[in-house]
Order: C-alpha cells, then sequence, then structure tokens
C-alpha cells in the first residue's frame, strides 16, 4: 500500500490527487489522506519562486509515515506581452522525503481588474475576483476556480491542478531518466 498525504484541505486538491493517482498502475494501491499545513509563503503567491517554494513546504510540511507527500501552490507567474504582465499558474511538488519532483501546469491570464486589486488591495484571487463581481463566491479557488469561471467550466482549477500533478509524476514514472 502506497501512503500519500497532500498538504492541503481543499477538496478540489485533493481530488485532483486522488483522480491522476487513479490512472497510474505503479501507483495502486494507494491510501490517500490530508492535512492542513502551511505553505510559508504569502496568501497569493508571486513568481515562480515563491509559488514552488509554497508547493514544496506544503510536501515537506504534510510528509509524515507517508511515502510521497504533495504540495499544491497556485501563483502569479510573470508573462512578458500579456495584458496584466501575469498568468497563473499551479505547481505541484511530490516528496519522498529525500527528493522533490516538480511539475507546472497550463497558465492563463486573470482580468486586468483582478490582478490590479491583486497588487493594489493585497488580495488573492478570489477576494479579488468576489470583489470585482465576478463570482458570487469568496471560495471559488475551492470549486471550479476563476480558470474555470474564465472558460465556462471547460478547463476548471482541478483540470489545471491534476495538470500539474501529471507533469511532477513523469519523474517517478522514469526514474532512470532523471539520475
Amino acid at each position: 500500500m502506497i501512503v500519500v498525504n497532500v498538504g492541503s484541505t481543499n477538496p478540489v486538491k485533493i481530488e485532483a490527487v486522488r483522480e491522476v493517482f487513479q490512472q497510474y498502475d505503479f501507483l495502486h494501491p494507494f491510501d490517500l489522506k490530508s492535512f492542513d499545513v502551511s505553505s510559508g509563503v504569502s496568501e497569493q503567491p508571486i513568481g515562480i519562486e515563491e509559488i514552488v517554494r509554497g508547493a514544496e513546504n506544503r510536501a515537506r510540511n504534510s510528509f509524515m509515515m507517508c511515502n510521497y507527500s504533495f504540495g499544491l501552490e497556485s501563483g502569479l507567474e510573470k508573462v512578458p506581452r500579456t495584458k496584466t504582465g501575469y498568468m497563473d499558474v499551479c505547481v505541484c511538488a511530490i516528496y519522498d522525503g529525500e527528493n522533490y519532483y516538480l511539475g507546472k501546469s497550463c497558465a492563463f491570464e486573470p482580468p486586468v481588474e483582478v490582478v490590479k486589486l491583486v497588487f493594489e488591495g493585497r488580495l488573492d484571487l478570489n477576494e479579488a475576483s468576489y470583489q470585482i463581481g465576478l463570482t458570487q463566491s469568496k471560495e471559488i479557488g475551492s470549486a471550479e476556480g476563476l480558470i474555470g469561471l474564465l472558460t465556462g467550466n471547460l478547463v476548471t482549477r482541478k483540470d489545471y491542478t491534476k495538470q500539474a500533478v501529471h507533469m511532477a509524476l513523469i519523474n517517478l514514472k522514469n526514474p532512470e531518466l532523471y539520475k
């Protein structure tokens, strides 16, 4: 039995890891647990360094009596020639007690007013999206996410989180290629 810990109680993140694990035979059978742990970074991480650090911290802080722990962190990454200068991305860090394995999702550009509020009002994407009236939910990040709202649920937060998990698992699935 492979024991897997997820460093979050966000149901979207937990289900993303569970659904991805179900697709990999080499990870069966598995038992998944979730823990509320600190990311050690700001509520709205800015920059790939802070996003990766948050994911790694979540993975390390949830590594307790398990084979693998997962940290998932979303944040704004600087991207040239975008209208806002930023795109939202999710990073997955898998920790085996010794090494980290990283993966990254697709990225999307949040609306101009949302990014403006993130920087001027020190809000996270959830709060900024609510404040400008894009959503009636203050917890959109625990549901379809801003990406779900903007795509009409064609791509949801769970989808983009699963992408990051799949990308991080490449190292575990193909260890001979990453020595």
